[in-house]
């Protein structure tokens, strides 16, 4: 086996031989073994007792050689927890057929790095999960070595395997664990080199397929304890709204119903981490004995609701404090519009300026203007908002779907007044995630209500609670310029973009560096409604933005659309304008997807009456390009195929990295085309999916082809990447079919409701 050596410190590892039955620990410090910028941590703990060897933290080897790997890391449905325990599994050199996966606990001493959130799973543990599985394998190695009296280096592991050829040996991996708690802790490990790896590159099943398509209890929903009670909520009925009073008499008399009460979550001095955050602090509790006789309850309440003032919150982020205002009032969609569309007008903050664009506007023989919104959008996760408590006096139990379990568990501990060792966070498998559940105020919910009430108690929401809860994609607006000089080349590229509340602009991404005269702007939008991350936020509206400004731009031109977007790649990559540093993207692998896709979608080569648009982006760290077909069937644009192109590194698992884009893809699709939510007086006007619009079975792409470009580079994100880039791409494919440009998403905004 060739491998290639990294070193590690002695204070990457921890070891503990306090175990009872001559066991092992061994854990394995992502801080202390990090590249920079990256603050990670993962553990390796193993425990062998005489008869069977147990390694708590992360690997369990059995006297049969049958390995468990924990999964640390939340599963939203991004197949986490088949991807990593495969990059452990390949190091540790252990036959996939004999690897059983169980999701890990919240336990910071451990693992200090669980979060699902920014496509960032595998990409930043990707390193220090192979050490572990190495590290494992040399120490089981050495243990061989020593019981054959035989140099290490000829002790080969395969598959499970200890072996040396010139004796004879044998063992497995069971019969030497034991031994192995006796070794040094390895002060360098070898990784193999990228060419030996014989699991990750290669598809596995997802871990959990079965028990889903059996309808095995997996997800938060499905979570049932004795004795438990089940909880829900009422909230104001709009942004700006408040508690003022309520009568819950009737409620309380009706059938299974324990009790109505009011919670504040938060003091008002308690400085929230920006993912405590929650549309509505103070709420009305209904509990009892069933979701039916709560969800019943609830109707029977009476509740005054009273105007907020205005809000001036302090929250930190990552070590950040920032000041965040939520301005008093009812907000419409309408005035929304309008004020983004003013604030376009006028001046806003330079986030990047290269040469002179003014200039170039100035004396431009043409020039192309258009301007592109989107509006806010409900996360809508499979699974509504959902988790379970127990609560005692000295110690909390809770379990659920939540993507930040460690970011809310300083919460939980706040409101509870128990020190962060008396909770115990444990995560299900999840229904979706979005982003919406890195904002985990249910959590807080249900403990505070576990408390009041002294049980084991389950807080659901129904989907009307969830879609109108807050917590939402923000409303974008961006407007777009092309300067052209008499030659028809393009001299000068200005973008300004803002949102409610926040800006999506990303001045430093593509075309930035590869225009002489390049200006890109932002401007904000304080609002009451709530938003949050949203999947690949911000670029989940520029991408499409830029993307279909860029097609007309290549039109006007009179370029191919790929052929120019090269064009600017060469430039941006040859001689770039201003510091190539200081743009965030490699022009290299950009380029490369664009001509993958081009490759494989036969661009040049399309067939009559196919109408093709395509779309190029950088986000988390990957590349991703895509060519959309639309067919025109009775009158009506059919997307029949797409084919993607993607730089995210090395594929850990194809199968399940393939899934991520026609994930993507359709997700795309969907709300590009229909989905929008809009408020009136402050209150959302979609609270369910019969007025908010989902992409339906029938209109997904009839072919998702994804590609992936050979690589190895260290993974990077792809949860995410293939999301934004497709609405360009349909944008682009839709005005071919149609002769009509689509600037404001949705793009179908003639749709009837769909019931009533």
């Amino acid at each position: 086996m060739t491998h290639i050596k990294t070193k590690l410190g002695r204070r990457a590892f921890i070891k503990n031989s306090s175990l009872a039955g001559g066991g092992l620990v061994l854990g394995f410090s992502w801080l202390n073994s990090c590249k920079p910028k990256v603050a990670e941590a993962l553990a390796i703990e193993i425990e062998m007792p005489k008869e069977w060897y147990e390694i708590n933290g992360y690997l369990k080897i059995g006297d049969n050689g049958v390995v468990t790997i924990m999964s640390p890391n939340p599963e939203i449905g991004q197949n986490v927890k088949t991807s990593m325990p495969m990059i452990v599994a390949d190091e540790l050199e252990v036959d996939w057929k004999n690897v059983v996966v169980e999701q890990a606990p919240l336990n910071t001493s451990l693992y200090s790095w669980q979060v699902a959130g920014g496509s960032r799973s595998i990409s930043s543990s990707w390193e220090n999960l192979r050490m572990a599985g190495a590290t494992a394998r040399q120490m089981l190695k050495e243990a061989a070595a020593k019981a054959w009296q035989v140099p290490v280096e000829e002790i080969t592991a395969v598959a499970g395997i200890l072996s040396h050829e010139a004796s004879g040996n044998s063992a497995g991996y069971g019969e030497m664990a034991s031994a192995a708690s006796k070794i040094e802790v390895p002060e360098e490990v070898e990784l193999k080199k990228i060419s030996d790896f014989s699991i990750i590159g290669t598809s596995r099943k997802n871990v959990d397929g079965k028990k889903i398509v059996t309808g095995k209890p997996l997800f938060g929903l499905d979570v049932q304890r004795e004795g438990m009670l089940i909880a829900s909520l009422v909230h104001p009925p709009a942004f700006g709204m408040k508690l003022k009073s309520f009568d819950a008499e009737a409620a309380k008399q009706m059938p299974g119903i324990r009790d109505v009460f009011s919670i504040k979550l938060y003091d008002d001095d308690y400085k929230k981490m920006a993912f405590h955050f929650t549309a509505f602090n103070e709420l009305v509790v209904v509990v009892g004995d069933s979701t039916w006789q709560v969800f019943q309850a609830k109707k029977a309440l009476k509740i005054e609701w009273e105007n907020n003032a205005d809000i001036t919150d302090t929250m930190t982020m990552f070590g950040n404090d920032m000041k965040v205002t939520f301005p008093a009032g009812m907000e419409n969609s309408e005035s929304h519009t309008a004020k983004l569309k003013e604030l376009t007008g006028l001046n806003a903050k330079v986030a990047r300026k290269d040469g002179n664009p003014e200039a170039a506007f100035k004396s431009a023989a043409k020039i192309i203007e258009r301007s592109y919104s989107c509006p806010f959008l409900a996360h809508n996760t499979m699974e509504p908002m959902n988790f379970f408590a127990h609560v005692t006096e000295d110690h909390a139990e809770l379990l659920g779907p939540t993507q930040t379990p460690e970011w809310m568990e300083s919460a939980v501990s706040e409101v509870l007044g128990l020190p962060l060792e008396k909770i115990d966070i444990q995560m299900t498998r999840q229904g979706g995630g979005f982003g919406r559940r890195l904002y985990g105020h249910f959590m807080v919910e249900v403990a505070a209500i576990s408390k009041r009430m002294s049980a084991p108690v389950k807080l659901v929401y129904s989907r009307e609670d969830d879609m109108t809860q807050g917590i939402y994609r923000p409303a974008y607006y961006a407007t777009y310029r092309a300067a052209f000089d008499a030659d028809n080349k393009l001299t000068a590229f200005h973008v300004k973009a803002g949102g409610i509340p926040e800006s999506p602009l990303f001045a430093n991404r593509f075309p930035a560096g590869a225009i002489d005269n390049y200006l890109a702007e932002d401007f904000t939008v304080d609002s009451n409604i709530t938003t949050g991350a949203f999947r690949a936020p911000r670029s989940n509206f520029i991408a499409g933005a830029e993307q279909s400004f860029l097609d007309e731009v290549a039109e006007e031109m009179g370029k191919d659309p790929i052929d120019f977007r090269l064009e600017l790649l060469k430039r941006a990559e040859e001689n770039p304008v201003g510091e190539k540093e200081s743009n965030d993207y490699d022009a290299a692998r950009y380029a490369g997807v664009l001509e993958l896709v081009r490759e494989k979608s036969n661009w040049k080569q399309t067939e009559s009456g196919v109408h093709r648009g395509v779309s190029a982006y950088f986000c988390h760290q990957s590349y991703v390009a895509q060519v959309l077909d639309i067919v025109m069937e009775n009158n009506k644009p059919v997307v029949q195929k797409v084919t993607a192109a993607i730089d995210c590194g090395i594929v850990v698992n194809p199968d399940a990295a393939s899934n991520l884009s026609e994930g993507g893809v359709i997700d795309g699709i969907g709300h590009a085309m229909y989905s929008g939510l809009t408020f009136k007086d402050g209150m959302p006007e979609q609270s369910n999916f019969d007025r908010y619009r989902l992409i339906r079975h029938k209109e997904a792409p009839k072919s998702i082809e994804t590609h992936f470009v050979q690589s190895e580079i260290d993974p990077t994100g792809m949860g995410e990447p293939p999301f934004p880039p497709i609405m360009g791409a349909l944008a682009n494919a839709l005005y071919k079919a149609t002769g009509q440009r689509h600037y404001h998403q949705p793009f179908i905004t003639d749709k009837p409701p769909l019931i009533g």
